[in-house]
């Protein structure tokens, strides 16, 4: 069965898009820690990011940088967080999350946005791109 990034990679799910290129998608976290938290994905669903061949990894890694330099244009915080976590969703993604302090970190504490911060949001990222 499909995860359901490979929903949102496939259209069957909306999604909030920053950027995607024919490898790689980035997204907003609809459960965000804080405002700009930001999701980087394989399109190609893969369980564990260890598992990745070793340049489809690196690619994403470089997708990931890029973003993370976009969204800390767009939102103002003190760096952007990394975090592979996995275990919410069989499929590797990486957390760009925007820091103020160390509880931004926390995947307890979220944000609560409206669709149309989302919107705005996503658009405000992709001109940084």
């Amino acid at each position: 069965m499909s995860s359901i990034f490979t929903k949102i990679v496939n259209g069957e799910i909306p999604a909030y898009k920053i950027a995607e290129d024919d490898n790689y998608l980035a997204f907003l976290d609809v459960n965000p820690n804080a405002k700009g938290h930001t999701l980087c994905i394989p399109k190609q669903e893969i369980n564990k990011i260890f598992d990745m061949e070793e340049a489809h990894y690196l690619g994403l890694m470089q997708f990931a940088r890029k973003v993370a330099k976009a969204v800390e244009k767009t939102v103002p915080c003190k760096r952007i967080g990394v975090a592979v976590v996995g275990l919410e969703v069989p499929h590797v993604h990486v957390h760009l999350i925007p820091l103020h302090d160390m509880d931004d970190m926390r995947f307890q504490r979220k944000v609560t946005l409206t669709q149309e911060e989302f919107e705005d949001l996503a658009k405000a990222i992709q001109s940084n791109l």
